[in-house]
């Protein structure tokens, strides 16, 4: 994914940030820990607070599964049991300064459904569009699937996506599952960005 240099971007009117699934069981110690996660906790704040001195909307998405969610090995899902609606393993990370005004979105919360794209059977799009958002910036986890199928979507419902590269990590199932994910998101027309650490 080709990365734009933060000095050609600058969040405006009609932009949101959207944080994909920050939780404690995708984090050091969780049920499905991704690797390198934490590290994500310091970069996706400096997001927060660059949007957040803008008065622009964040948005959280987070899984908000039943306790017999079909994702679950148990029912012959692909994953161990993670994020069960109500428990510390569903919490947004402690560290993680999400503002007052966060919109939190769940999703996968049927048993019978699951719900990679943060689109996928909730309101986010109608929330985005009631707040007149035009463009997303989208971080989080995992690249290779909820940031993935979130852009995906963002992208065909008319959004304009821009990928935070710096601040997204992979699951990778099959190593290089998290660089071919943003090669797709770029083939599809999403764009990279990254702080580069320049933020004062």
């Amino acid at each position: 994914m080709n990365e734009i240099d933060r000095n050609d971007w600058q969040p405006l009117q009609g932009d949101a940030l959207l944080v994909t699934d920050l939780q404690n069981d995708f984090l050091s110690g969780g049920s499905l820990a991704v690797t390198g996660s934490d590290e994500l906790v310091p970069l996706i704040n400096r997001y927060l607070d660059l949007f957040m001195a803008r008065k622009l909307p964040v948005f959280a998405t987070r899984d908000w599964h039943p306790e017999h969610h079909c994702s679950f090995r148990a029912q012959g899902g692909p994953w161990p049991p993670h994020c069960v609606a109500g428990t510390q393993g569903a919490e947004f990370s402690a560290e993680l300064r999400l503002p007052p005004s966060v919109v939190i979105i769940s999703k996968a919360t049927a048993p019978e459904h699951d719900a990679y794209s943060s689109f996928l059977r909730t309101d986010l799009d109608r929330q985005l569009r009631d707040a007149g958002i035009r463009r997303l910036f989208i971080c989080g986890l995992t690249t290779d699937y909820c940031v993935l199928n979130t852009t995906v979507d963002a992208l065909q419902l008319g959004y304009q996506v821009f990928v935070l590269v710096d601040a997204v990590r992979a699951v990778d199932v099959q190593p290089g599952d998290g660089r071919h994910a943003l090669e797709e998101m770029t083939a599809l027309g999403a764009q990279g960005i990254s702080l580069q650490g320049n933020v004062g």
